[in-house]
């Protein structure tokens, strides 16, 4: 199972040809599993503008497996963003944290196109794909 970062789906979405969106597209091809979380499908609802895209993008989402986040997954967020920063790395968004949490959690890959997910991954077991 693959957790699909919002990064990734916009570039999706938007049509764009970089390398985690032929990644994606494979996924999809190929019937694999697909996952998001309640902050990936936030940052994705909400800057779309077109109501008629908004309505098709959730219709879309709606396919995928949605992952839950508990309370252990917030307080492992925030031991995440401690870390990196007792480590001198700040994460420019503290919802990384959260979707690296739940990806630890769930014990599955992440597809991305965020470097802050990079920074997690040389301190903790988070497996990504880019």
């Amino acid at each position: 199972m693959t957790l699909v970062d919002s990064s990734a789906w916009i570039d999706f979405f938007r049509c764009q040809n970089l390398p985690h969106v032929t990644h994606l597209k494979s996924l999809i091809h190929q019937n694999e599993e697909l996952a998001i979380c309640g902050v990936i499908m936030t940052e994705i609802l909400q800057g779309i503008r077109d109501e008629n895209q908004h309505q098709m993008t959730k219709t879309r989402l709606d396919t995928l497996i949605f992952l839950p986040m508990t309370r252990t997954t917030y307080v492992t967020a925030a031991n995440i963003y401690r870390t990196l920063r007792n480590k001198g790395l700040t994460i420019r968004k503290s919802i990384d944290c959260m979707i690296a949490s739940v990806a630890l959690e769930n014990n599955v890959f992440l597809l991305h196109n965020d470097r802050d997910f990079e920074a997690i991954t040389r301190h903790f077991p988070l497996k990504i794909i880019t």
